[in-house]
């Protein structure tokens, strides 16, 4: 598998700090704030070891990614940080101050990152995140109705409180920290982000992307480090289903697998081989759906890996 790597990396600081005697408003955000360009430079690695010297931290976010609509970013939080949110929706901190956040397919053109310190101040860092133009395709038919039985809801129900309790679960995973490579290398026949249109009415978007090797029962790989956090044989729609956390609020989620090779609480490593792609469940071929979320947010698989080389 290619390990690629953004690099070099896009590092952008923006402050928004003041001395300890700036007037706050009443929901104790500074009342002046200082924006810094952005700079090129290398994201520094997490120190592994609990006795290694941890350098000192900027008073500024400083992180580095992708700002764009279905795209994340990883970085640190300002020294002295106690809380961390973007857009209001609370952001995990390991203990050296790093995070990760991410922004949905249909993500709005800005969000703000706030650090609340241990001695009371507030830096907040206003982000423009880039629209992309999707593959839209507009179809002159009606919209075919969607509504399902209710015997396919009596077995779809079950299958989606699972899903969403798997990917709620928190785990010790840092996958996050980690440049993801591809799952398995093949025709990317769907890509995150696709829609159809029936005369106005919009379908829904593709949530994934799709490879396909041309045969079922091709082995696929971890993309990154993480847990088992579900792992069945046959939901309705998915098939053979397998959803990692990676840690932070992101996993990774692997769709209408022949067979899987782990089980639910089960530490993966990257590279390691977890399934084999297949056509289990609504499919029309074998191929393996890659789906990425962090919290509620869907995003684009290529960005987190870079052309398939």
């Amino acid at each position: 598998m290619i390990s690629y790597r953004v690099a070099p990396f896009l590092l952008l600081i923006i402050s928004a700090c003041v001395p300890q005697s700036a007037p706050l408003d009443s929901a104790g955000d500074v009342s002046q704030a200082e924006v810094v360009q952005p700079v090129r430079a290398p994201l520094p690695a997490a120190t592994a070891a609990p006795t290694a010297p941890v350098p000192a931290r900027a008073a500024v976010f400083t992180f580095a990614g992708e700002l764009t609509q279905g795209g994340w970013i990883r970085g640190e939080a300002p020294a002295g940080a106690v809380r961390v949110t973007m857009d209001g929706v609370p952001v995990s901190l390991d203990g050296q101050g790093r995070f990760f956040a991410a922004f949905d397919r249909d993500a709005g053109p800005s969000a703000t990152l706030d650090a609340v310190l241990a001695d009371g101040r507030t830096v907040r860092s206003p982000l423009a995140v880039a629209s992309r133009d999707w593959n839209i395709e507009r179809i002159n038919v009606a919209r075919r109705p969607s509504g399902a039985s209710e015997a396919f809801l009596r077995v779809r129900r079950p299958e989606l409180s699972a899903i969403g309790a798997a990917r709620s679960r928190v785990t010790d995973a840092t996958g996050w920290q980690q440049d993801f490579i591809w799952p398995v290398k093949g025709r990317i026949s769907g890509r995150f982000g696709s829609q159809r249109i029936y005369r106005g009415e919009p379908g829904s978007y593709h949530t994934g992307i799709d490879i396909t090797s041309g045969t079922s029962g091709t082995p696929y790989v971890a993309p990154a480090d993480g847990v088992v956090v579900l792992a069945v044989d046959d939901f309705s729609l998915e098939g053979k289903l397998l959803i990692l956390d990676h840690g932070n609020g992101l996993n990774s989620a692997f769709l209408h697998s022949s067979r899987l090779y782990v089980t639910e609480g089960e530490t993966v490593r990257q590279g390691q081989h977890i399934g084999d792609i297949g056509s289990s469940g609504r499919a029309t071929g074998p191929h393996l759906h890659w789906g990425l979320k962090w919290n509620h947010a869907r995003l684009d698989p290529l960005l987190f890996t870079g052309p398939m080389g």
